[in-house]
C-alpha cells in the first residue's frame, strides 16, 4: 500500500511538473483622461417630423444640446455652454426652437429655458432661488406644463404655459394647481380636470388621492392596511382609469388601474421584481412597461388591444434600458447600455429587427474586450440575510497575484448598485483593483421587506452588510484580504465614514464623495422643496428636533471622528445643497487631528454630484493615485 501510494505520489509530481506555466494576464492600462474622452449622451426626444433626436451630450466637458439625424448624418451642436450643463428636454411642435433645463453651479435651483433657431437662449422661468421642472407637453402641443417653488420655496405648484405668451415674449404662465398641504401632483388628466397627487407618510408608505379641479372634491383612494406605496403614471385618454404602481399586500411594485367612475381597482402587470415605470404611447396603442430586473431595466411593450408583447429590435451586445415612441407610433428611441461602455442612442421603425445606432460614446482608444463584465452575485451577511451585490474583477487577477479591492456603496438610503457602466470604477478595475458594488439591506429594488431592514438603523446593519461583503472578495480567492479599502458617495459617503470611525480596523482605507457625517445638520438643513417628503425621511432616519437626536448623534461620524486610524480621501462639491461643504471640512480637520493621511479635493463649481470632465478627471485621477499609495502600497517612481 505505502509503496503504491509512493509511485502514485511520484506520478502526480511528475504530470504537475510537466504543465506549462500559467502565462500571466496583461492588459493595456488606461489613463484617467482616456476613460473621460467617454461621452455620456442622455435623452433623445424626436422632433415633429422625426427627422432627428435632441439630446445632452457632455463631448464638450459639460453638458451641452445636440441634435443628431436619423439617417446617421452628422450631429448639430446646438449651445456652446463653457460654464453650466444644458440637458435637453424636448423641440416645440413644428419648430426648431427646443426647451432645456440648467441650473447654477449645481444648486439645484433649475430653470427651464428656450433656444430658437437662432440660438438666442431665454429663461421662461426667471424666479430668484426658485425651482422649475418640466412636466410636460398639453396633448394639442399649443401649452406645456412645468412645477415650482417660486409661491412657496416648501411646495411644487403645477403650472400651464402656453406658447403663444412665450412667443409674445411674456411667458405668462396659469396656475393648474396650489399646493398648500405637501400633496405633490404625479399626474393629470388629458382634459385637465384629475389630478393624481400623493402624500408621503414614511419611505416606504404614502397614501394617492384624486382631485377633481371641477368640483373641487379630493378623493383618498389608497385606503389599506399596512405599508404600501402608491405611485401614480398616468391617465387613460378618455380620462376614464388612472394607473398607478403599487405594493399593496405585495413586496414588489406592480401595475394597476383605478376607474374614476366605480372607484373599482384591478391589476394590469405584475412580476416577481418591482414595475419601474409604465406609459402608453400618444394614441394608445402601446402599452411600456420598465422593470427592475436584479440591477437591470427590462422593458416590455405591449399591443393594448391583443394583450400580445411586441418583439422589439435585437441589440447584440447591449440591455436596451428605455424607449420613447413618436407621437405617430411609427418610430423609436432606445437607449442601450453595456457594463462595458457607455450608454447609446438607437432609432428604428415599428416591425424592424433591427435598430440603427447613433452614437459611438465609447473612446475608440478604449477597446472594450480590456475592460471587465459586471457580474451580478450574492453573498450572506452576519444574520444569514442574502445581499445581492455587483462584482468587477480585474483580469490581471488571480491566485498567483492578488490583487486589492474596494467595496463601493451607492448613494441613498435606499439607493440601488446597478448594472451599467461609470468611468470611475472602471478605470480602478483597470488599474487592478477589483470592485464590488453591494446593494446592503435598505436598498431598493428587491422588495418593500428588504428596502425597510435598515429604517433607523444606520451605521448597523448596513455597515454590518458592507463589512461581510470582505469575506465574498476573500473566497474569491484572487483578492489580497489585507488591502480591502471602501468608497462611495453620498450615503455612500457616509457609509465610508461610519466603516472608518465605528469599526476602524475593517477597512485599509476609505474614500468619501460628499458623504453625511453630521446626520442633525444634514437632516436640519435639507433643502426647502423636500418639505412634503421631509416627514418621511424623518420616520426613517430619526427626527433631530426630538429624543430621536440622541440616537443621529450616535450615528454620526464626525462626532467619533478620534476612532479614524486609517488613510481618508474626500470629495465634495461647494455647491451642494444635500450634502453642505461644512460636513466635509469639518471631518477633514477632526480627522487631522489623529495624524492620519487626509487628502481633501473641494470642486468650486459642483453640487451634489460632478459634472464637469475636468473634475471628473482630477478628483477620480486623485482617487486612484491616493489608493495606489495607502492601498495597493506601490511605491512612488523616482
Amino acid at each position: 500500500m505505502t509503496r503504491n501510494y509512493l509511485t502514485l505520489l511520484v506520478f502526480v509530481l511528475a504530470l504537475i511538473a510537466c504543465e506549462p506555466a500559467k502565462e500571466k494576464v496583461s492588459i493595456p492600462s488606461y489613463s484617467i483622461e482616456q476613460f473621460y474622452k467617454n461621452v455620456n449622451v442622455s435623452g433623445g426626444s424626436f422632433s415633429s417630423d422625426k427627422s432627428k433626436l435632441l439630446v445632452s451630450s457632455n463631448e464638450t466637458g459639460i453638458y451641452n444640446l445636440f441634435e443628431i439625424p436619423v439617417d446617421g448624418s452628422p450631429q448639430k451642436q446646438l449651445t456652446s455652454s463653457d460654464k453650466e450643463s444644458y440637458f435637453a428636454i424636448s423641440y416645440f411642435p413644428n419648430s426648431d426652437k427646443v426647451l432645456f433645463s440648467a441650473d447654477q453651479g449645481g444648486n439645484e435651483n433649475s430653470h427651464i429655458y428656450m433656444r430658437d433657431e437662432e440660438g438666442n437662449i431665454t429663461d421662461l422661468t426667471p424666479f430668484e432661488n426658485a425651482r422649475a421642472s418640466f412636466w410636460g407637453w398639453d396633448r394639442d402641443e399649443k401649452s406645456f406644463y412645468y412645477q415650482c417653488n417660486k409661491r412657496d420655496a416648501k411646495f411644487m405648484d403645477l403650472y400651464q404655459l402656453s406658447v403663444e405668451s412665450v412667443m409674445d415674449g411674456k411667458a405668462n404662465a396659469k396656475l393648474l394647481y396650489t399646493n398648500r398641504d405637501g400633496f405633490d401632483v404625479a399626474a393629470k388628466s388629458s382634459n385637465n380636470r384629475y389630478l393624481a397627487l400623493t402624500q408621503s407618510i414614511t419611505t416606504t408608505n404614502n397614501e394617492m388621492y384624486l382631485y377633481d379641479r371641477r368640483t373641487g372634491k379630493r378623493t383618498h383612494i389608497s385606503e389599506h392596511f399596512g405599508d404600501a406605496t402608491y405611485d401614480p403614471q398616468f391617465f387613460s385618454l378618455d380620462n376614464n382609469y388612472l394607473y398607478y404602481l403599487c405594493n399593496e399586500d405585495s413586496d414588489f411594485v406592480y401595475l394597476n388601474k383605478y376607474d374614476i367612475k366605480t372607484g373599482e381597482k384591478s391589476l394590469v402587470y405584475k412580476t416577481n421584481w418591482d414595475v419601474w415605470y409604465a406609459y402608453h404611447s400618444f394614441n394608445e396603442t402601446y402599452r411600456v412597461i420598465g422593470i427592475n430586473e436584479d440591477g437591470k431595466t427590462n422593458i416590455k411593450v405591449f399591443d393594448i388591444a391583443s394583450g400580445k408583447e411586441v418583439k422589439l429590435p435585437e441589440i447584440s451586445g447591449g440591455d436596451i434600458k428605455s424607449i420613447r415612441l413618436t407621437r405617430d407610433e411609427q418610430r423609436g428611441r432606445l437607449v442601450v447600455g453595456t457594463s462595458v461602455s457607455p450608454n447609446n442612442i438607437y432609432v428604428f421603425d415599428m416591425g424592424d429587427k433591427e435598430a440603427k445606432k447613433l452614437t459611438n460614446t465609447l473612446n475608440p482608444e478604449i477597446d472594450p474586450n480590456n475592460l471587465v463584465e459586471a457580474e451580478v452575485i450574492r453573498y450572506e451577511s452576519f444574520d444569514g440575510l442574502q445581499i445581492p451585490a455587483i462584482y468587477y474583477q480585474p483580469k490581471v487577477a488571480s491566485a498567483d497575484h492578488k490583487v486589492p479591492a474596494l467595496v463601493w456603496v451607492h448613494g441613498g438610503p435606499g439607493g440601488q448598485s446597478r448594472v451599467g457602466y461609470f468611468s470611475l470604477i472602471q478605470y480602478m478595475v483597470n488599474q487592478g483593483y477589483a470592485v464590488l458594488a453591494v446593494n446592503n439591506r435598505g436598498s431598493s429594488g428587491y422588495g418593500k421587506k428588504f428596502y425597510a431592514m435598515d429604517d433607523k438603523k444606520h451605521g448597523d446593519v448596513d455597515l454590518k452588510d458592507c463589512i461581510w461583503a470582505k469575506k465574498f472578495l476573500i473566497n474569491t480567492g484572487v483578492v489580497d484580504a489585507d488591502k480591502i479599502g471602501i468608497i462611495g458617495g453620498s450615503y455612500g459617503g457616509y457609509m465610508t465614514m461610519a466603516a472608518l470611525t465605528y469599526a476602524p480596523e475593517e477597512f485599509k482605507v476609505g474614500v468619501n464623495i460628499f458623504g453625511v457625517t453630521n446626520w442633525l445638520r444634514t437632516l436640519k438643513s435639507i433643502p426647502p422643496y423636500w418639505e412634503s417628503f421631509r416627514k418621511a425621511l424623518y420616520a426613517e432616519m430619526g427626527d433631530p428636533f426630538t429624543a430621536d437626536s440622541v440616537a443621529l448623534y450616535n450615528k454620526s461620524p464626525l462626532f467619533f471622528a478620534d476612532k479614524v486610524t486609517k488613510p481618508l480621501m474626500v470629495l465634495q462639491g461647494a455647491n451642494d445643497v444635500r450634502v453642505l461643504q461644512v460636513e466635509s471640512d469639518e471631518i477633514v480637520e477632526a480627522v487631522k487631528k489623529n495624524n492620519v493621511p487626509v487628502e481633501y479635493i473641494v470642486f468650486p463649481d459642483e453640487g451634489h454630484g460632478f459634472l464637469k470632465k475636468e473634475n471628473e478627471i482630477k478628483g477620480y485621477g486623485q482617487i486612484v493615485t491616493f489608493l495606489d499609495k495607502y492601498l495597493m502600497e506601490k511605491k512612488e517612481s523616482k
